[in-house]
């Protein structure tokens, strides 16, 4: 499992009015509506769980429905390796392009995100990106993992802002498509340079940028500090999308109010919780939201299951047992239900659990009915 679902700190809630939030968002071409954004995510936001992320509703589920108005306006792939892309395609590794490249028509429109330090890699990536259909291309520059920021990848390169204009005047010169940059507050607390960026990046004519609002010395503990997102917002003309700490409706509401920014951006959160989207929505629209019951938990379970089964998605199993801890949360016995999964030796098997738990679930709530009524 990804620690860094675990390692936050809860901020204080906020409250704040659902006329904050913004209804739409145009990057270049790409209108993104809701003005809301499925951060990428490695180990996660593959197609299988952007496509969930985007049919996620409560009760009846259908994918078709779900294509009439998503509720999460912008779908990103994992982050990707741009000398990985290229490799695999003068190898001809289709598996291994399939892995981080694949995507369906319901998921458009969709951003793939790259990772790299040499500006004409990244670019020959971007071309590559924009020929495959994407409908934008993000360059990553958070990710604190030791083994990227080694490469001088992600957060690493947040030490070379010459080299970070390089590379986004190559890859700006490269494709047509909306071109955005995700970044971080700086390397620590005394490198912080993310107003600067921002600047860059709009010099760069980059159509958007993603802060998460934490350094890369902060990794994913902590508080965001909004209150970057709100200086790089006063400091570019360009659209800023917020990220970190957004845990529920009301709290995108209050990054909407407080930072003044043009979208949020939801990660670990939506792992968890992936109706968050879908509440967002319906909080705009009305000020109310629903909460997901026992049976929304159980299709919930159930179909990101099957879809995972149905795509053959490679070490399928293994992604069940992973997302277990984060899907049965809130389960009325969820550590039964994941001891279950846990010990389940395949796809089959686990989806059996499941279903047996769901069952053996309502037949007890029955049993604790009245008998007048359970009759």
């Amino acid at each position: 499992m990804n620690k860094s679902f675990d390692t936050a700190v809860p901020r204080q809630p906020r409250h704040s009015a659902p006329a904050h939030i913004r209804a739409k968002l145009r990057l270049g071409s790409v209108e993104i509506s809701p003005a809301t954004v499925l951060a990428p995510m490695a180990g996660v936001t593959d197609t299988v769980f952007r496509r969930f992320i985007r049919n996620v509703n409560f009760g009846a589920w259908s994918a078709e429905a779900a294509l009439d108005k998503s509720a999460c306006g912008l779908v990103m792939t994992e982050f990707t390796s741009a000398d990985g892309v290229l490799r695999a395609r003068d190898h001809k590794n289709q598996r291994m392009l399939e892995r981080y490249l694949h995507f369906y028509a319901d998921e458009h429109p969709i951003s793939a995100q790259l990772f790299g330090s040499d500006k004409n890699i990244l670019a020959e990536a971007a071309r590559m990106v924009e020929g495959l259909g994407f409908d934008l291309v993000d360059l990553n520059l958070g990710c604190p993992a030791k083994k990227v920021v080694k490469c001088n990848g992600g957060s690493g390169l947040l030490r070379d802002l010459p080299l970070i204009g390089d590379i986004f005047e190559a890859v700006r010169a490269a494709v047509k498509i909306p071109f955005t940059v995700k970044f971080r507050l700086g390397w620590n607390d005394s490198e912080i340079i993310c107003v600067e960026l921002g600047r860059l990046a709009e010099r760069c004519g980059l159509n958007a940028v993603a802060l998460h609002a934490r350094t890369r010395e902060q990794g994913y503990s902590g508080s965001a500090r909004w209150e970057w997102i709100a200086a790089v917002k006063n400091a570019v003309a360009i659209p800023v999308i917020g990220n970190g700490d957004v845990r529920s409706p009301e709290d995108a509401a209050a990054m909407f109010a407080e930072t003044g920014c043009d979208a949020v951006m939801i990660g670990r959160t939506a792992a968890s919780n992936p109706w968050v989207f879908r509440q967002i929505a319906q909080y705009a629209a009305t000020g109310n939201y629903d909460r997901p019951t026992e049976q929304d938990r159980y299709q919930l379970i159930r179909t990101y299951f099957a879809m995972l089964v149905e795509e053959r998605m490679p070490g399928a199993a293994g992604k069940m047992k992973q997302f277990a801890s984060w899907f049965t949360h809130g389960v009325h016995g969820g550590a039964a239900l994941r001891k279950a999964i846990y010990e389940a030796g395949n796809e089959r098997a686990i989806l059996a659990r499941v279903d047996e738990f769901f069952a053996g679930s309502r037949m007890r709530e029955t049993s604790e009915l009245p008998a007048a009524i359970s009759a």
